[in-house]
């Protein structure tokens, strides 16, 4: 079972940015896909980026498209989500996923979630 560990959030004005990074305990990390998950309250968890397991394909959802990037280091077992041009909108507890694959399959392909680092965009 793999262990995903996030770090990075906080409390950011809008317009400021943010990088988070996750930490994977499995050695074959970089055999998958790897995505970022958010959750606000009272919603339902929604699906931010995803990256396959060479980073040469990215995906991400149109909320936050030309805002976010999504980037990994298998060296380390890392994965990041550089977060510019943060809105209110934004605010939601962020989790980390393993995937199933090497490559995103869509937002129900992934397997383990990580506790989750709490973004908070104020207005």
């Amino acid at each position: 079972q793999v262990q995903l560990v996030e770090s990075g959030g906080g409390l950011v004005q809008a317009g400021g940015s943010l990088r988070l990074s996750c930490e994977a305990s499995r050695r074959t990390f970089s055999n998958y896909a790897m995505g970022w998950f958010r959750q606000a309250p009272g919603k339902e968890r929604e699906f931010v980026a995803a990256i396959s397991w060479s980073a040469n394909s990215k995906h991400y959802a149109d909320s936050v498209k030309g805002r976010f990037t999504i980037s990994r280091d298998n060296a380390k077992n890392m994965v990041y989500l550089q977060m510019n041009k943060l809105i209110p909108e934004d605010t939601a507890a962020y989790y980390c996923a393993i995937g199933k694959s090497n490559y995103y399959r869509g937002p129900s392909d992934f397997s383990s979630w990580g506790q989750g680092t709490q973004v908070t965009v104020s207005s």
